[in-house]
């Protein structure tokens, strides 16, 4: 919901533990009840920018208010529930059919006919090789300007330049290949070259308990 431009393929699992018209029904239920909590959360939207507009001094709030608007305007695009059976090989490839007959859909992905330059493949292959080499730790953490350097080492990228560069590094955090948090100032400076690890380590950092289990220390 927060992303600009989302586009979601609700999938539905476990169809072979329903009958026919139990999987025609709970299909039916679920998009009703996606439509209704996106219809509910506009509402609320709405709710919370008209209190701050109405508010007695409302510049204190712009703030506030503007992101408000900002996940106003984010549009997002629920596609048809698709139903699979996960023990059925042939329910599995008309999952992968669907999804990529809608990745190919223009109006949903207007950036599918875009033609990438030469440039940005040499580089998520050259970050590809970096990312799997010894130099670089498990974590992947690397900085800005030393992957440009390394990078640099690397054939037809010696005249890579860290605009183009970072160019390319949103593009490559957009479709998951690494992460770079450009907007954070604390993070900007550095590069997750294996988004894998944020994972383990929100999963080992965010938990229940986790207060407590740090008292514990002495």
């Amino acid at each position: 919901m927060r992303v600009p431009n989302s586009v979601v393929l609700p999938v539905g699992t476990h169809v072979d533990c329903c009958q026919e018209e139990e999987v025609k029904e709970k299909s039916h239920n679920i998009m009703a009840r996606i439509t209704a909590m996106l219809a509910e959360r506009r509402s609320t939207l709405t709710h919370f920018i008209e209190n701050l507009e109405g508010s007695e001094e409302p510049k204190f709030y712009v703030d506030q208010w503007e992101r408000l608007k900002e996940m106003e305007s984010c549009t997002l695009t629920i596609l048809n529930l698709v139903a699979v059976n996960c023990t059925d090989h042939h329910d599995i490839k008309k999952l992968e059919a669907t999804i990529l007959e809608h990745v190919k859909n223009e109006e949903l992905f207007p950036e599918v006919v875009r033609v990438l330059p030469p440039v940005y493949r040499q580089v998520e292959a050259a970050i590809v090789d970096i990312a799997q080499s010894e130099e670089v730790a498990d974590h992947g953490m690397i900085d800005l300007q030393h992957l440009l350097s390394k990078l640099s080492q690397h054939k037809n990228l010696a005249h890579l330049g860290l605009e183009l560069l970072q160019d390319i590094l949103r593009y490559l955090h957009r479709i998951g290949l690494v992460m770079w948090y450009e907007e954070i100032s604390h993070l900007e400076s550095t590069v997750f070259l294996q988004p894998a690890f944020l994972i383990t380590m929100f999963k080992l950092l965010v938990r229940y308990h986790l207060i407590q289990q740090l008292e514990s220390i002495s």
